[in-house]
């Protein structure tokens, strides 16, 4: 019997079954090779941008994490620490006249009516100007260095067109304090006029700009400073007005104030025509302030020893045609310190005839006065100097202080040197430390120095600077009012006024000088124009201010000893 192979049939459900799992498979092998695909995507691109950043030049510009959190530029503190320049985020006005993709309307509003809308925003912004560079279509920055607050209202115009990318912007916390010292830093991101230029470079390295640098300046005594010169200035509607305050010892300035001034925060064609320095920047003839030097080399060279000694004041002094007065009768005769405490042209005329034209040019050149100022800002005067020849008249003008032009900070050096024992200084506006303070050179004896101070108190306590003489702090100073040279003539309706100072004068620590530019008779000064009336006034307010910020209180207990020069000055101390 012959058996029969039976094909046993395979059931439907099974069969359905296997394809359904083939096909999960399938599925799932096409997702795991689109996952590797991706990953390989991912992989090639990261492959392509190491190797573009390995070929080009951006991988050096980050360097190090510590870099990029340093800031683009350094900051500038003065000698407390107080900030006086930072590095701050802000924001730029800028308009994109495509920023709705028409260029030919870019505007919801009016040109005219936009800008309305931004003067609303930036009180002190050229409304005409801003509407016409919105109607020329052209893009264009309408304002640096905005505020947060300030880019709010701007978006709430609703503009589009008016764009505010983010930027960092150099940020002047003291305002217009200290502007001239300073300076200022540009959209381009470059120190102009002051400190900023000075130290532009260190300012951007990266190696250095982690930490701040300390001025000389000390923002309280600055802001004193401005003050009283404004006051000063307003009160007697002078075209202008600067000051200095110098350590004597060290030749820091402290305090250096040149007004009509400008806001670094805020740079416009207005504050460029005010960045020049009347301090270390403009020369002028500082007059009778120069009388003390004068005695000073006289007592240095052995022509002026007997103090008792008359000088006769009543006749002119007549030089090769020239006459040589004083501003009002001072009596048939004087002795050197009633010359300087009535401050006589005719009396220094003679001190300086007998020193000589050479002895006299070599102390002021002793005194740095036939070169710029030694100062670090860039913008530095140049002195008007007569030359190395001086005949008879130009070496007795000099000694009153006119026919030579210098900076306020060529006369701050030199009383220094006056009345802190004889050494000539470079002033500087950086911070010392002890062992950074220059050795100097000698310029007058110590003893003449210890005379110097004797006399220049007495000016201030008896003579023309009395004014300036503040209760307990032993001023002394000397006043100096020079007409100005108007088309080679001088101007007697045209004046310089200065008061150099110095104090405590039984151990002198600081310098002071003001000086107020154009100053008018107004009530405020019994409508007087000179020194005496306006410049010292200045100083006799501000000691009192800054003097305990320095460390000095008054102590009517002190003062220089004068007795020796008494028996010569009948009436005084009486």
């Amino acid at each position: 019997m012959t058996a029969l192979a039976l094909s046993t049939p395979i059931p439907a459900k099974r069969s359905k079954a296997a394809t359904v799992r083939q096909h999960l498979l399938l599925t799932a092998q096409l997702r795991v090779l689109l996952v590797a695909a991706i990953f390989a995507g991912v992989a090639l691109i990261a492959v392509v941008r190491i190797g573009y950043f390995g070929l080009s030049d951006r991988a050096t510009r980050i360097t190090s994490l510590e870099e990029a959190l340093l800031p683009p530029r350094g900051e500038i503190t003065d000698r407390n620490g107080v900030p006086l320049a930072r590095a701050f985020p802000a924001y730029a006005l800028w308009f994109n006249p495509r920023a709705l993709g028409e260029p030919d309307n870019p505007l919801v509003r009016t040109p005219q009516q936009v800008a309305a809308e931004l003067k609303l925003v930036f009180p002190d912004l050229d409304e005409a100007d801003v509407a016409r560079r919105l109607a020329s279509g052209r893009p264009s920055y309408l304002r640096r260095r905005v505020l947060p607050e300030e880019a709010n209202r701007v978006q709430d115009l609703g503009e589009l067109a008016l764009e505010l990318p983010r930027e960092t912007e150099r940020h002047y916390p003291q305002g217009s304090l200290a502007a001239h010292v300073l300076g200022y830093v540009d959209s381009e991101g470059r120190g102009h006029v002051g400190m900023e230029q000075v130290l532009n470079e260190h300012l951007t390295d990266p190696a250095s700009r982690a930490q701040p640098v300390p001025l000389s300046i000390d923002m309280r005594v600055q802001g004193a400073l401005e003050d009283e010169l404004r006051r000063g200035m307003l009160a007697t509607n002078a075209a202008g007005a600067g000051g200095i305050v110098l350590d004597v010892d060290t030749g820091e300035i402290l305090a250096l104030a040149s007004l009509p001034d400008f806001d670094p925060n805020r740079i416009d064609s207005d504050g460029a025509q005010q960045m020049f320095s009347r301090v270390s920047s403009e020369v002028y003839e500082l007059g009778s302030t120069f009388k003390p030097i004068t005695v000073a080399a006289a007592i240095d060279a052995g022509t002026v020893r007997d103090f008792g000694r008359r000088y006769q004041a009543s006749r002119p002094l007549e030089i090769g045609g020239f006459r040589i007065r004083d501003s009002h009768p001072l009596g048939a005769s004087l002795n050197v310190a009633q010359s300087l405490m009535h401050s006589s042209n005719i009396v220094t005329g003679q001190i300086a005839d007998e020193l000589g034209a050479e002895r006299m040019r070599r102390t002021l050149m002793d005194l740095g006065m036939h070169e710029r100022p030694y100062i670090e800002v860039p913008a530095r005067g140049a002195p008007i100097w007569p030359g190395d020849k001086w005949p008879r008249l130009r070496n007795i003008t000099v000694s009153y202080g006119h026919g030579i032009s210098v900076t306020p900070l060529h006369l701050a050096s030199a009383y220094a040197a006056l009345v802190n024992g004889g050494i000539w200084r470079p002033s500087t506006l950086h911070r010392l430390e002890p062992h950074e303070v220059p050795k100097g050179r000698r310029v007058f004896k110590a003893s003449t120095s210890y005379r110097m101070r004797q006399l220049l108190r007495l000016i201030s306590t008896d003579g023309t600077g009395r004014s300036a003489d503040a209760p307990g702090y032993r001023v002394g100073g000397k006043t100096g009012s020079a007409e100005k040279a108007v088309g080679g003539r001088y101007s007697k309706r045209l004046l310089v006024s200065t008061f150099a100072a110095a104090f405590p004068m039984d151990k002198p620590r600081f310098v002071i000088v003001t000086m107020l530019d154009e100053p008018q008779g107004t009530t405020a000064s019994s409508f007087q124009r000179t020194a005496a009336w306006n410049a010292a006034p200045i100083v006799g307010k501000l000691v009192p201010r800054i003097g305990p910020m320095l460390g000095v209180m008054p102590d009517d207990t002190r003062d220089v000893d004068i007795s020796d020069l008494r028996p010569l000055l009948p009436g005084v101390g009486e």
